[in-house]
């Protein structure tokens, strides 16, 4: 999980990039998860989190 903190440390190409990772780990978990159950399913909700917070932070910078 990254903090915002964090994030906002990155720049833009590192954010689409990281996006584009965390994106694709939070399917493949989701996949797994719907196979059979995740010992730790608070992962999920973190890695969606992790994406808004990404995606929220590219959204500020095309803005400005």
């Amino acid at each position: 999980m990254m903090k915002q903190s964090e994030i906002k440390e990155l720049s833009v190409a590192e954010l689409q990039e990281k996006l584009g990772e965390t994106k694709k780990s939070y399917s493949d978990l989701k996949l797994s998860h719907a196979i059979s159950p995740l010992e730790n399913p608070i992962q999920l909700r973190s890695l969606r989190r992790t994406v808004a917070r990404i995606a929220t932070e590219l959204t500020k910078r095309d803005s400005q």
